[in-house]
């Protein structure tokens, strides 16, 4: 039996998934006319004796904030291999993405439903934390990346606009 995954944010710890998607959907339903952007992504940094895992969920209401948390996983080992690295933060990213049912999108798409001719929108997001540029060491899994999180229905987001692989979940890896 696998363990119940646990998230948490700076005003509360040990969510379930249920906590978080209520978290989201109450924050989409006090404004329904809003354009909300869910964005997923990883990060991950190398430890003395492990390698930390960091998965942001963030809500974002374009121009009136945001309600984010986070899940931790710790690998006891080193993950120097990068290619290694990115290919289980991408994974970790999949995991939390496919928590999102089509039951639970078409919740998330109905409160904004009734408004979308008056301008509200609901977009997902995969965050991942590479760069497509000639000198970032990245630039080769791109594709590939991409390729698994448009898979799954998610717009596929990359250095410099991957901001919750590469800002928010980068945070809590060190």
């Amino acid at each position: 039996m696998t363990r119940p995954l646990r998230f948490q944010n700076t005003t509360r710890s040990q969510m379930d998934f249920d906590e978080v998607f209520d978290y989201i959907y109450r924050f989409m339903k006090k404004q329904p006319m809003g354009n909300y952007k869910l964005m997923l992504g990883t990060d991950s940094q190398v430890h003395p004796h492990a390698t930390v895992f960091i998965t942001g969920i963030v809500i974002q209401r374009l121009g009136a904030g945001v309600w984010a948390c986070f899940r931790k996983e710790i690998v006891p080992r080193q993950m120097h291999v990068l290619g290694e690295r990115i290919s289980y933060e991408t994974s970790l990213t999949e995991e939390i993405a496919n928590l999102f049912t089509e039951e639970k999108k078409t919740q998330l798409i109905d409160v904004v439903l009734p408004h979308i001719y008056k301008g509200a929108s609901f977009t997902i997001e995969g965050h991942i934390d590479i760069g497509a540029g000639e000198r970032n060491r990245t630039r080769i899994y791109v594709e590939e990346m991409m390729a698994r999180i448009e898979s799954l229905g998610m717009e596929a987001k990359i250095k410099p606009d991957a901001i919750v692989a590469s800002g928010y979940a980068n945070k809590y890896t060190k």
